[in-house]
């Protein structure tokens, strides 16, 4: 089959398509895959290593200022829309599969004019703009959170399934884990995770927490690029254990190692850290899009699998102080129980497959269907 896949802008949308992706490849390694992206996106930035052809649109995201760009974007929406069209018309696709971002809405809407095929793979609880619009012009959406849900048209199909992951994200080797980042055996390491662009509140929450912290512990620290050089100079006269990283693509390893995590509320990331049945304390970041990390934060911590620290709290609620309590407390097991509960390390395999019998049967076999 062949399988158009729009998503990006940020990793948050592209890993997830990669991820199913992968798994398309896996069903038939003789199936066709091509990207739609932007070249404002991460997708463009990574176009060498996606492994995938990638067609470009014109697509920018909606203003959220009154502006001449926001006078403007309807026109925008309805060329991205004709580039979008001309690409279905050249790859053919058998379906088109939407994971999010403003780059996702174009393909959707020619897909569905040209009554092709087409699912949306949603990460957060909180719905963005193009599944909410979408929904119910496409055959399928695939929701993370149950919350997602009360969001949605009452007839959109839709099927809970979790966030897709990479299959090896949780087979990493702990030993090599600690040998590649320097680490020692009997500590428990905490894992700080700001994305691969740092996110520096969390950065200088953490350099203000170093006092609570004493040998039972390390630090595994991805501090992004821009941080790196200051967070340096400021660890060096620190006398604990520490490795420090702007950006790993060994991702596997780096949660391999990890015990607890310090980290923003992005779906991607909680969908990973429960793959791996890591305890987290999330702190959302506060100025995304429909504040949908705090929702996704919300639901995590409901299911018992994380604390929660709001932004604005960072600098009277010390991460590290709070990461040291809970390790040294009964509550630790109980969360990380639970967020092994929650963690699906077979969730795009499940779409690619539900993806390929949609094609196999074009869609016929579908009805209504709400599973959740």
């Amino acid at each position: 089959m062949r399988v158009l896949f729009a998503g990006g802008g940020t990793g948050g949308h592209l890993f997830p398509a990669l991820a199913i992706a992968e798994e398309i490849k896996r069903l038939n390694k003789n199936n066709e895959i091509e990207f739609v992206g932007t070249r404002y996106g991460i997708e463009y930035r990574m176009r060498e290593k996606l492994g995938y052809p990638l067609s470009l649109i014109s697509m920018r995201g909606l203003p959220r200022k009154v502006s001449l760009n926001l006078l403007i974007f309807p026109f925008r929406v309805a060329w991205t829309v004709i580039q979008s069209i001309k690409i279905l018309r050249r790859f053919k696709p058998d379906i088109v599969v939407g994971t999010g971002g403003y780059v996702a809405g174009p393909p959707i809407i020619a897909a569905s004019m040209k009554k092709i095929l087409c699912v949306i793979q949603e990460q957060n609880s909180f719905p963005g703009l193009v599944t909410r619009k979408l929904a119910s012009h496409t055959n399928m959406i695939y929701l993370a959170y149950r919350k997602a849900e009360e969001y949605l048209p009452k007839r959109a199909n839709r099927m809970l399934l979790g966030n897709p992951v990479r299959s090896s994200i949780n087979s990493g080797d702990k030993n090599l884990a600690y040998e590649k980042f320097g680490l020692r055996r009997g500590r428990k390491t905490i894992l700080i995770l700001g994305g691969s662009q740092g996110a520096r509140k969390i950065n200088y929450a953490v350099l203000d927490g170093l006092k609570f912290l004493d040998d039972s512990v390390q630090l595994l620290w991805q501090c992004g690029e821009g941080d790196y050089k200051d967070v340096t100079e400021r660890l060096d006269k620190k006398d604990f254990v520490v490795s420090l990283f702007p950006f790993s693509k060994d991702m596997e390893l780096v949660y391999a190692a990890a015990d607890i995590a310090i980290a923003r509320a992005g779906a991607l990331t909680i969908a990973e850290l429960t793959a791996c049945g890591i305890p987290a304390i999330l702190i959302p970041y506060p100025y995304a899009t429909a504040n949908h990390q705090d929702y996704n934060a919300r639901e995590i911590k409901k299911a018992g699998a994380a604390e929660v620290i709001a932004d604005k709290d960072i600098d009277t609620v010390n991460p590290l102080q709070k990461a040291m309590t809970i390790l040294a407390s009964d509550k630790y097991e109980k969360m990380k129980s639970a967020s092994l509960e929650l963690g699906n390390v077979d969730t795009a395999r499940k779409i690619a497959l539900h993806i390929a019998d949609l094609v196999q049967n074009k869609g016929e076999k579908l009805g209504d269907y709400h599973q959740g």
